[in-house]
């Protein structure tokens, strides 16, 4: 059997730092998807591609830009009369990060 390219220890790792609670069901869920994904992406390295041009866009459309231009600023009272809570001209918002880092 091949090694295995993402264990179920990195999934509750990586669901950790995002903060994400996930079962023994979804862990193992996400493992084997993880997993066949990681093998689609190894299938995609065996393409012989030496002989394929670049391709910058598939389409013959240009983006069409306008002038960055400012306007109506000076608002900031206009927008923190929207916010629930604000501090001089700064919006609170509460916090997504503990001060213990990783956990």
């Amino acid at each position: 059997m091949e090694e295995e390219m993402i264990t179920r220890e990195e999934v509750m790792h990586v669901a950790g730092l995002a903060k994400l609670a996930l079962t023994d069901n979804d862990a193992a869920m996400f493992t084997d998807h993880l997993e066949k994904i990681f093998e689609m992406v190894n299938m995609l390295g065996e393409v012989d591609t030496s002989n394929v041009q670049p391709t910058f866009s598939v389409t013959d459309m240009d983006t069409v830009l306008r002038d960055d231009v400012a306007v109506q600023a000076n608002q900031a009272a206009e927008l923190l009369a929207n916010a629930p809570e604000h501090t001089d001209n700064l919006i609170k918002v509460p916090a997504i990060l503990d001060e213990g880092g990783e956990g």
